[in-house]
């Protein structure tokens, strides 16, 4: 019989596991432990529900229960793994001890405010990286009864997103990061810029170069202060700062771990055999990419390994298509730092290609009309893991 598979996290990398496993073993025991509700659903679409007016239940394909009965696994949810002893090969869950034969750890990443949140803040500043976290902000604007002024902290990927989402959705925006252009790590400063514009132009009030020193309890309102001394008022905040590998179970557990994730092999294979690790959390080959396309290719190989055929790990040349219909960006951040960038273009259609010092095209970033570009660019561009 073939050994049964236990999993941690129930986002898109462990169900995208399970999914790609089932097509090939039907029949192996699968235990998933999620801390959350387990239901499946598709996290990009988190930062487009505001605009569409979308519920939370509406953004859920399936219920926890659903998946269960579907994928033919066991669905254990609001369950917290307190500690994974590898040497006994078991689970610590409270007070209960869970064996485990082969362990995939897709844990994911935890949103890292820079700054302290008051408790009296609790229900008005927010962070959104899973379903749960979107009900809980979808709820507090409802409970509103009113469009919302929202404060977003930080100018990448996510805050953009939300920041063209929310105003979509009739909400008032203000954004606050201390980079001087949006998507300081996708985009080049002049491409950046034009999407600054356009959100300006579309009523998003951009604060850069500033830092959030304190938040505050401002009455029916939260205080924020900038460095500058600048003092903000919002309905809500939402602290889009970045994403931190959620790597504690990992390295109490002896393995190998570092800023960027838990350590892998092109196979998924931790430092510990038997453990894989999968998804956000995972650094393959010194590499974490936090994006669809090689969380989902990672999950295909690792289903294949687990079915008994040994399968390396390959991201190909996959162009991030940022969310944001007020200036429509697409990028492929060069993997070294580019000798220049040659920017074309009029207006806000930009391209911008990253070279190398004789000349290779190591990188793009595109706004506007320019879009268009990602395919060709795309099929010359070296592959993020090759």
């Amino acid at each position: 019989m073939t050994a049964p598979l236990t999993l941690i996290g129930s986002g898109m990398a462990g169900l995208g596991l399970v999914r790609q496993l089932r097509a090939q073993q039907p029949e192996r025991p699968i235990t998933l432990l999620t801390a959350d509700s387990g239901d499946d659903y598709s996290k990009p679409m988190l930062s487009t529900g505001f605009s569409k007016r979308l519920p939370p239940e509406r953004l859920a394909s399936r219920s926890a229960f659903d998946v269960a009965e579907t994928l033919d696994v066991v669905v254990r949810t609001r369950t917290r793994v307190d500690a994974i002893e590898p040497a006994e090969r078991q689970l610590v869950i409270g007070a209960e001890r869970l064996p485990f034969d082969e362990l995939v750890l897709a844990t994911g990443a935890v949103p890292t405010p820079p700054f302290a949140i008051p408790e009296s803040l609790a229900g008005r500043v927010f962070t959104i990286n899973d379903l749960d976290d979107y009900r809980a902000f979808h709820a507090a604007l409802e409970a509103l009864g009113r469009p919302a002024r929202v404060a977003i902290v930080g100018i990448g990927l996510v805050g953009c997103e939300y920041a063209n989402d929310l105003t979509a959705g009739g909400h008032a925006v203000e954004m606050i990061a201390p980079e001087a252009a949006p998507l300081p790590r996708l985009l080049p400063e002049p491409l950046g810029h034009a999407l600054g514009e356009a959100f300006v132009e579309a009523g998003i009030v951009l604060h850069t170069g500033r830092s959030v020193v304190e938040l505050t309890d401002a009455g029916a309102r939260a205080g924020v202060t900038l460095d500058d001394g600048t003092d903000l008022e919002a309905d809500l905040v939402l602290v889009a700062t970045g994403l931190r590998p959620r790597t504690e179970l990992a390295e109490a557990a002896g393995l190998s771990v570092g800023p960027e994730g838990i350590r892998t092999d092109r196979y998924l294979a931790t430092s510990v055999p038997g453990i894989h690790a999968l998804g956000d959390v995972a650094c393959v080959d010194g590499i974490n990419a936090m994006y669809v396309q090689p969380l989902q290719a990672s999950a295909k190989a690792l289903a294949a390994t687990l079915a008994g055929t040994p399968t390396a790990v390959r991201y190909g040349p996959w162009p991030v298509l940022v969310k944001t219909p007020l200036l429509p960006v697409v990028s492929l951040p060069p993997r070294e730092t580019p000798a220049g960038w040659r920017i074309e273009g009029e207006g806000r259609d930009l391209s911008a290609l990253a070279e190398a010092e004789d000349g290779r095209l190591i990188g793009f970033a595109l706004t506007g009309s320019q879009v268009r570009r990602k395919v060709e660019l795309a099929r010359i561009a070296p592959p993020l893991l090759g």
